[in-house]
């Protein structure tokens, strides 16, 4: 099976039938020992009627008691290594399973890690959690058709075979059993994977909404907006369940084929044995292992019918997982080296210019704006930005994140002791971290858990408060000690005055290294060296704050909520 930390491979990105296969492939012994135990295990079911008619025929005759215990004894060797044969196929499927699935938790987990902060903005943290969820169980389990599938198949020719030799029209009907039961059913499980597409997609939307509700529930409680959206997921909800019920039905029908058509091919199989047995075409002991093959076939034909449901159903998941994983990181084709020390980033898009060793405050009545112009900063997306004289799309990415940190105010929060949350998995001594807690003015958050720094949060810290999150995310990033720090709305959760402590302690911490901060809080752009104002996404004017307070209506009018006084801010 795959090792925890081992190499996954790179997958089949083609199509969902190749990544599929792709699994297959990448366990061969394990996909081959499969496939020979299914095979001699269904053989060895399948030669049980050809004993028993041996016994019957060859046994059952007055003073030939040793040839009928030499066949029971047959019969018992074959039940046990029949029972031998199951144990290790079904072991060797599950690990076959396990693996696939593993394998493909391992794929997403790590491209997820890949495109990192692209991927919120490539495809729904439903999505994800869905494929995660369900997807890869539903595609792991198709693989045990190289088990039974394979053993379905060979036990199929060497049932047809041996039936031959009994009697040509039982023959014919056996082989052309399985092709009509194949063309009852097959256009049900096309069906199946058009309602089971269209279904994958309600739910990964869904499950994106259910996150979203999570995440924002302290919110609409606040606002008295909790009935709406709970109207409206019940809704959705609702529109999910009814597509369910389409699936189930489709479902429904394939499964009641798959066992209904077997057991009437059984009858017309045994119905034409018994003819022909009462015609003297064929003996006792071959009409009941006829009846035995036919009872034999019930299993395979019945694991076709389960298997086309299965794979489906799988190959639908198999895409879905492609399609994440098809997504591409950003590009990455810089090559030319970062400024040596401390240079000036400059945004040609907005006009906005960030000194070196300086604290600089971007403000905008559009806080998307000032977002924007942080992203083109930090290199998440498309971006012109100049570093210095180099453009930042021409320095290799692993350098622009070693020395440019983004502090996005709703960035996320993994479960886990609240030390982890804070150092992010660097290595940081004690000391420095509660210099970063200081700084963020954490420390009450620290105080008020159980167990401090060890006290165990819950994912995206729903566990603390919104201001609580916020000044743990400020601590992350400040503990992380970047060259450059662009800090978005870093204190919009906060009370005016825990905000005010932390303006102050922001600018001690970050004294002489490139800062910016987007915010309107006059508390914060107060401790600024340089306040940019943005007026539809452009610089319109900058300075200090209080000058900006003086000499710009429409900045006045922003961050001192004076809309009487000046115009209208756009």
């Amino acid at each position: 099976m795959i090792d925890t930390y081992g190499d996954p491979g790179i997958p089949d990105t083609r199509g969902g039938w190749r990544y599929l296969w792709w699994l297959a492939l990448r366990q061969p012994g394990r996909s081959l020992a499969g496939a020979v135990f299914g095979s001699a295990w269904l053989v060895l079911m399948a030669a049980q009627p050809y004993l028993l008619s041996r016994a019957v025929d060859d046994g059952l005759v007055p003073g030939r008691l040793g040839v009928l215990a030499a066949w029971t004894g047959a019969m018992f060797a074959a039940g046990v290594g029949c029972a031998w044969l199951s144990i290790m196929r079904h072991r060797t499927m599950t690990r076959v399973r396990m693996d696939a699935n593993f394998r493909t938790v391992k794929l997403v987990v790590e491209h997820a890690a890949r495109l990192g902060a692209a991927l919120p903005r490539r495809v729904g943290a439903g999505e994800v959690v869905t494929v995660g969820v369900g997807d890869v169980q539903t595609l792991a389990q198709a693989l045990t058709v190289m088990g039974p599938g394979v053993g379905s198949v060979v036990v199929y020719a060497a049932v047809a075979a041996q039936l031959l030799t009994i009697s040509g029209p039982v023959a014919a009907v056996v082989l052309l059993g399985v092709p009509v039961i194949a063309l009852l059913t097959g256009p049900l499980t096309r069906r199946l994977q058009g309602t089971e597409t269209e279904y994958r997609e309600r739910q990964g939307i869904l499950t994106a909404r259910i996150g979203d509700l999570a995440g924002g529930l302290r919110v609409l409680g606040g606002l008295g907006g909790k009935s709406l959206f709970s109207d409206a997921f019940a809704e959705d909800s609702g529109r999910l369940r009814e597509q369910g019920y389409r699936v189930g039905a489709v479902t429904s029908w394939v499964q009641a084929l798959g066992l209904g058509l077997p057991t009437l091919f059984l009858a017309a199989v045994t119905w034409l044995a018994a003819r022909l047995a009462a015609e003297g075409a064929i003996t006792v002991g071959e009409l009941v292992s006829v009846y035995g093959y036919a009872a034999v076939l019930i299993g395979p034909v019945a694991f076709f019918v389960e298997m086309s449901h299965d794979l489906n159903r799988a190959v639908v998941a198999a895409r879905r997982v492609v399609a994440l994983l098809r997504l591409a990181p950003e590009p990455d084709e810089g090559t030319l080296p970062a400024p040596e020390g401390p240079a000036e980033l400059r945004d040609p898009a907005s006009g906005v210019r960030v000194a070196p060793g300086r604290l600089t405050a971007l403000v905008s009545a559009r806080s998307a704006d000032t977002a924007a112009v942080a992203d083109r900063l930090g290199r998440y997306g498309p971006t012109e930005a100049l570093w210095g004289d180099v453009r930042l799309d021409a320095v290799p990415l692993a350098e622009v994140r070693a020395r440019v940190l983004v502090a996005d105010n709703e960035a996320d929060l993994f479960a886990g002791p609240l030390l982890e949350a804070v150092s992010a998995g660097r290595t940081a001594d004690e000391a420095a971290v509660r210099r970063a807690v200081r700084a963020a003015v954490a420390e009450d958050v620290v105080r008020g858990l159980p167990e401090g720094l060890d006290t165990v949060v819950s994912g995206q810290g729903r566990s603390l408060s919104g201001g609580q999150r916020q000044r743990v995310r400020l601590a992350r990033a400040l503990l992380a000690d970047p060259e450059v720090l662009l800090a978005v709305e870093p204190t919009s959760a906060l009370d005016a005055h825990t905000e005010s402590a932390v303006a102050g302690r922001l600018r001690e911490a970050r004294e002489g290294r490139t800062t910016v901060v987007t915010s309107t809080s006059p508390l914060l752009l107060d401790v600024a060296d340089t306040v940019v104002f943005l007026v539809d996404g452009k610089v319109a004017a900058s300075g200090p704050h209080r000058l900006l307070l003086d000499r710009d209506k429409g900045y006045r009018a922003l961050v001192a909520r004076d809309l009487s006084d000046g115009e209208a801010v756009r």
